[in-house]
């Protein structure tokens, strides 16, 4: 499968466009959020989610759990929702007021398939591709990850096969409690079970006025659990609609899984409803079906995002190139490695030098990268090098 990612590298025109280099001004602190973006970071300088640079020197950031967090909590990887302003169509580019991450999965490994790329995390199928970020701590990637350890799985849910596309996986020791975002199966109100994958989930301690309205086979939940099994059965502490409400905005640009389709013209993705009764379809129609990754912009009309457009991922891989912007430090000319952000570059397969060359690398040097995860995908092997200064 890694061996298909590297085969990208010989792709130019992959890494001729992107974005450019440069700061942005801080978010107004009374500005309103006219955009609504989903879908995984690809690169900081600010944050790069969909193609499009976000300022986020002035926006605010939180959990699932409502909790603040800090911009240096956001990974190449990460799956987050931004409330953000106007979009530059053109440059690219827009300033993010709110940024929400959150994990699918946090739980412990019950088995792992290197040959098959996947492994089972509280009862979920988690499959790796060649996009996936692991954390350095995981060093070695899946094959450095063993039954019985908790981790963080940022992922994409695909409702076809039930199974969780990774987009990131973060080391989660100690965690004081799980958590699941997934769809109910098996829903028993007598016993106040229901199934996630193959997880089975007693929900009998939440209070019943904090349980989602309308509980049902088929819905998404997000349910917060026990660290420890009884009777083999989870605990849940908490659970709440899986689905957050967008309010509206005059721009949304969504990157994710087809959920549900009623028809091309109305589908589900990631859980929002989709109107694109009147959307272009660059790529044509065939390819819109269950499962299907697709990206669509619009608007969020009355909770509901109305196309302009709509596009097939696989056609469209923008979203599967990782950039990065920054000063170069811990600069090791014999590993040909150094850190950019926070991630470690590997830089001793690189296509492209522009406005320098290899020679001219330097710790402090602020350069631009673009590239794809190694093979154990921890790190970022580089593809293209702007010096920007």
């Amino acid at each position: 499968m890694w061996r298909a990612g590297v085969a990208l590298l010989l792709g130019v025109a992959l890494f001729v466009s992107g974005c450019g280099g440069g700061g942005d001004s801080p978010a107004a602190a009374n500005e309103t959020a006219s955009s609504f973006t989903a879908g995984s970071v690809s690169g900081f300088g600010s944050i790069i989610v969909n193609g499009v640079r976000f300022d986020d020197s002035g926006a605010s950031v939180s959990d699932d759990d409502d909790v603040l967090r800090s911009s240096g909590d956001l990974k190449l990887g990460m799956m987050v929702e931004i409330d953000g302003g106007a979009i530059d169509r053109i440059a690219r580019r827009a300033r993010a007021l709110r940024i929400r991450i959150g994990a699918e999965i946090i739980g412990p490994v019950e088995s792992v398939d290197i040959t098959g790329s996947s492994m089972v995390v509280l009862g979920q199928t988690v499959d790796i591709t060649d996009f996936t970020f692991f954390d350095d701590s995981l060093n070695g990637g899946l094959s450095a990850i063993n039954v019985g350890d908790v981790l963080a799985v940022n992922a994409r849910l695909n409702e076809t096969d039930g199974h969780y596309v990774a987009t990131r996986i973060d080391d989660r020791p100690g965690a004081t409690h799980f958590r699941l975002r997934g769809v109910i199966g098996n829903l028993d109100t007598t016993a106040k079970t229901f199934t996630v994958g193959t997880a089975t989930i007693n929900y009998a301690s939440v209070d019943p006025t904090h349980l989602p309205a309308n509980l049902a086979n088929g819905m998404r939940i997000r349910v917060r659990l026990q660290t420890v099994q009884v009777a083999g059965q989870w605990v849940a502490t908490e659970m709440r609609a899986g689905d957050r409400r967008v309010e509206d905005r005059a721009e949304a640009e969504v990157h994710g899984l087809i959920t549900r389709i009623d028809s091309v013209q109305h589908f589900a993705i990631n859980g929002l409803e989709v109107n694109a009764t009147n959307a272009s379809f660059p790529d044509g129609t065939a390819g819109i079906v269950l499962g299907a990754n697709v990206e669509v912009e619009g608007a969020i009309i009355a909770g509901v995002l109305v196309a302009r457009k709509v596009e097939i991922e696989d056609h469209n891989n923008d979203s599967e190139r990782f950039e990065l912007h920054g000063a170069v430090e811990s600069l090791n000319t014999t590993a040909k490695t150094f850190l950019l952000r926070g991630v470690t570059v590997n830089y001793s397969q690189v296509l492209f030098w522009e406005r320098g060359s290899e020679a001219d690398l330097a710790n402090g040097k602020q350069v631009e990268v673009k590239g794809l995860p190694s093979r154990d995908r921890t790190r970022l092997l580089a593809v293209k090098i702007k010096f920007e200064s």
